[in-house]
């Protein structure tokens, strides 16, 4: 993977502190939601604003260097995968997200039975569950 400066670089971004902070600890939590990313940041330039985060966090997702999923009744979170259709799991119970790589075949993945006069290019799939740390032994109460 090239470095953060280079990346920054090739797509017109300014290479600054925020930024390059922010890419390090999107690096360091993947679907990390704003706030733990904000804190992640503080821990080296102690001053940068929320605002400041958002903004960064919103350049580097319109540039395509990271990836904002929201998975339905969740915040925003923030992943450095990108561009290569993979999908997510998230635990109903924590809301702990993981990547599952593409479902069937080359992307989109999945066709659709009708796209409506679109030129589909990507399939986003979530799917829902309890993850292990979650799980518990069956319930042993009687049925009486």
């Amino acid at each position: 993977m090239p470095a953060a400066e280079d990346l920054l670089r090739a797509t017109g971004l300014r290479v600054t502190q925020p930024r390059l902070a922010v890419l390090r600890a999107v690096a360091t939590s993947p679907h990390a939601d704003t706030a733990t990313v904000l804190g992640a940041v503080r821990t080296e330039l102690e001053s940068v604003s929320h605002q400041a985060v958002y903004d960064v966090l919103d350049a580097l997702t319109r540039t395509g260097l990271v990836r904002r999923i929201q998975p339905a009744g969740s915040v925003a979170r923030y992943e450095l995968r990108v561009g290569d259709n993979h999908h997510h799991v998230v635990c109903r119970a924590c809301g702990a997200v993981a990547d599952i790589d593409c479902v069937v075949g080359s992307a989109p993945c999945l066709d659709a039975s009708d796209t409506h006069g679109f030129v589909i290019d990507e399939a986003e799939v979530t799917y829902w569950g309890i993850c292990p740390a979650c799980t518990t032994a069956p319930s042993t109460a009687s049925t009486d």
